[in-house]
């Protein structure tokens, strides 16, 4: 099983990014995808998670600015990050989850500079 991060990167307040999971080994169409971040100190949080069926639930601080969507043809999921803050850097790391199952990828850097 691979989770591979990617998008990641160094950008002004206000700017857009967005990053990309690719999966492989998984049946992905059957998995739960979220996105989780950890700032330096802090423990890794939920950000954005999206359900087989496409159901989709966001932190409240990213609600209205990120956007989680995925790509069963491709098994990869992605977010769309907007209007981004300096409170929004951190280490990205996309999850998958079935039942007991859980993978998580090696993560990717956002830095919002002010």
């Amino acid at each position: 099983v691979q989770l591979v991060e990617s998008g990641g990167g160094l950008v002004q307040s206000g700017a857009s990014l967005r990053l990309s999971c690719a999966t492989s080994g998984i049946i992905f169409r059957l998995y739960t995808m979220g996105w989780y971040r950890q700032a330096p100190e802090n423990e890794r949080e939920l950000v954005a998670t999206m359900t087989s069926g496409g159901s989709t639930n966001y932190a409240d601080s990213v609600k209205g600015r990120f956007t989680i969507s995925r790509d069963n043809a491709k098994n990869t999921v992605y977010m769309q990050m907007n209007s981004l803050k300096p409170e929004d850097t951190a280490v990205y790391y996309c999850k998958a989850a079935w039942g007991k199952a859980e993978h998580w990828g090696q993560g990717t850097q956002v830095f919002v500079s002010s």
